[in-house]
């Protein structure tokens, strides 16, 4: 009997088993090429697989082009794709794509990487929302349980899996992420929600969207999130729960077909529980941008931004806050028929104070400013009907390594329904205060007392990328993406101990390789039914250089095989049956933390439309109880549902 009772399906394998048994029940007859209703339709027109090769993304050139013709390894996540994964942050709206690696670590903290070096720090992919950066100097990565966007105002999420830094500058290693809004004037009316859960226990949304004459649109909103804490192997409480309130606006102006102004903002706040205390956070931003286009001749671009956040740690740390001013601009302009050429400049200061209230770690000074100047240029050369070669490279200065340089070239061959393109880029990794402000202790120590100390002498982390990729609609109904790419890191982070001493110091003391296959597809197996799929195979060889001690394998810990597969069928006008589900390879032990099992697991989401008002209940994580995606705190199966208005 007990044999028996273990071989049955767990409550997470029984409900994937009733949602696919519902989906081939209400899945309309395969002998019907077109639903009955055009109405049903006009609705699936907007997520046909012609047009969503025609979304435009602007990562790939910094201006727009068709995702069709895009020459990188670049991935979109439609806004419809989005709410219809139940997904409910950016995180967790980024594991749609497997060209990025996200794990949850915890209630509160994520770590996200794309091609590899996945840790606690991770610190080589730049992540932008509607053009401005998140990206912190403090250890050089994104802090993304302060990123809160109404995912019902997304357009799309643009996700380049490779080396961006010749048009996005340093720290744009691995990839490059943009979190596309809505323009406001697509946001009319009002919309409303709430949804009641376990791990998500409740949220609430109101945005409300109108005009000011025939030319200025605007939009307010608000949102509330409340999350309840994960568990530890052993079923404690790891008393990581944590809320945020945040707010903003969007005001679009068009004065004439030629001018375009915007300027929105936000502000947030919340606090994360802990078994010590409380830690809080707030931040405000304020970005404001001005189009200049003239149809098929130049088009200028002028943004400014500032952006500020501070997180309070629980008392026994201490606090972190920056400001950051940037302003940046560019032109896109034709000297001659076979050639665009788009040049920028740019300028950011950041101020960052980082206070620990012990001496036992600190960063040293406390207040730094980091003022950074850029400048690139790039030339895409028509050659041929078919052939496009682009040329570019782009200069900074920063005040720990002074001048950069990160060229690139790319190469790409279209034709009717495919393209063949290559890429080669050197880009860097500047360094952040972690890597050169930090000491433990933070007061001298003498020669024969243990230390660590960041390294004065500490350069940027070098990249020399080489990609080969290829891009292919074989039919009206399918589509598929497929990168190859291999990469040389040099000098890479590592900790040292200097002769004679127990001082150990920040040093770029490895180097590597690492290489790897992506692949995506997209299906319209059904007029009423698309499916999305990917794949990721990754491997690195890291080493320390010679004569150094130091275990590369502290720089990542990254899974070898990904899969990703979501399914989006509208059963019938109103009823909408969604599943995506994962698979990731197991996590080797390293320095920092233990093995962690492969895991598979799925989230559903059924939903329901009485004219203006949605009902819809999501699952997630609902193969196991719980798991653990990074380090050893298990995320549990939850379930939560949620009523929409659009009105």
């Amino acid at each position: 009997m007990d044999g028996k009772i273990k071989h049955l399906p767990g409550p997470g394998q029984l409900l994937l088993f009733c949602v696919l048994g519902l989906t081939v029940v209400l899945l309309p007859s395969p002998g019907r090429t077109q639903p009955k209703d055009p109405e049903i339709v006009a609705d699936l027109k907007t997520l046909s697989l012609e047009e969503l090769m025609d979304i435009e993304v602007t990562l790939v050139s910094r201006t727009p082009q068709k995702l069709s013709e895009a020459a990188s390894a670049v991935q979109v996540i439609a806004g419809e794709d989005i709410r219809r994964s139940g997904a409910t942050s950016l995180p967790e709206a980024l594991r749609l794509v497997a060209n990025v690696q996200v794990a949850q670590l915890n209630a509160t903290s994520w770590i996200i990487s794309a091609r590899g070096f996945n840790t606690i720090f991770a610190n080589k992919l730049l992540v932008m929302i509607d053009g401005r950066s998140v990206y912190t100097p403090f250890f050089g990565g994104v802090l993304w349980e302060l990123q809160h966007v109404l995912l019902e105002d997304v357009d799309r999420i643009e996700v380049v899996s490779g080396p961006g830094g010749t048009l996005w500058g340093a720290n744009a290693v691995n990839g490059v992420i943009n979190v596309v809004t809505r323009s406001s004037a697509d946001t009319q009316g009002t919309y409303a929600s709430g949804s009641w859960g376990t791990f998500v226990k409740n949220t609430q949304a109101l945005r409300y969207g109108g005009k000011i004459g025939e030319k200025v649109t605007y939009r307010v909103y608000g949102q509330r999130a409340d999350r309840a804490p994960t568990r530890w192997p052993d079923g404690t409480t790891n008393h990581d729960a944590w809320r945020v309130i945040q707010g903003g606006f969007r005001t679009d102006w068009s004065p004439s077909a030629t001018h375009a102004y915007t300027l929105q903002g936000d502000w947030y706040g919340g606090r994360i529980r802990s078994a010590d205390g409380r830690s809080a956070f707030n931040g405000q931003n304020i970005l404001g941008r001005w189009k200049h286009t003239r149809p098929g001749i130049s088009d200028l671009t002028l943004q400014f931004y500032v952006d500020r956040y501070f997180r309070d740690d629980v008392p026994s740390r201490g606090s972190d806050e920056l400001r950051t001013y940037d302003l940046d601009f560019q032109h896109r302009f034709s000297p001659h028929d076979r050639h665009q050429l788009l040049w920028g400049v740019g300028y950011r200061l950041a101020r960052d104070q980082a206070i620990f209230r012990t001496n036992l770690v600190g960063i040293l000074p406390p207040i730094k400013y980091l003022p950074l100047y850029t400048g690139f240029i790039q030339d895409e050369i028509k050659a041929g009907e078919r052939l496009r070669l682009t040329l570019g490279s782009k200069w900074l200065h920063n005040v720990y390594t002074g001048f950069e340089l990160q060229p690139s070239a790319r190469l790409a061959r279209m034709g009717e329904h495919h393209m063949v393109w290559g890429a080669a880029s050197r880009v860097v990794r500047t360094p952040s205060r972690m890597d050169v402000d930090y000491f433990l202790p933070a007061y001298p120590v003498p020669a024969d007392q243990p230390s660590v100390a960041g390294g004065p002498e500490f350069v940027s982390e070098k990249l020399m990328a080489y990609e080969l990729g290829y891009r292919v609609q074989p039919n009206a109904f399918s589509s598929v993406s497929l990168a190859g790419f291999y990469n040389v890191y040099r000098d890479m982070y590592s900790v040292e101990a200097l002769p004679g001493t127990k001082t150990y110091q920040i040093q770029n003391g490895s180097e590597g390789t690492a290489w790897g296959v992506e692949w995506a597809g997209t299906y319209q197996l059904h007029p009423s039914w698309r499916i999305r799929s990917g794949y990721t195979y990754f491997s690195k060889a890291l080493r320390s250089k010679p004569g150094r001690t130091f275990d590369p394998a502290y720089l990542g810990n990254d899974v070898k095989h990904q899969v990703l597969l979501q399914s989006i069928l509208n059963v019938t006008k109103h009823a909408h049956v969604d599943l995506v589900g994962r698979y990731l390879d197991p996590l080797p032990a390293t320095l920092a933390t233990g093995t962690v099992p492969a895991y598979v697991t799925f989230d559903a989401r059924v939903a329901y439309q009485f004219g203006p008002i949605e009902l819809t209940g999501v699952g997630q994580n609902l193969w196991r109880k719980q798991h653990v995606e990074f380090g050893s705190i298990g995320i549990p199966r939850s379930v939560y549902v949620k009523i929409t208005g659009r009105f």
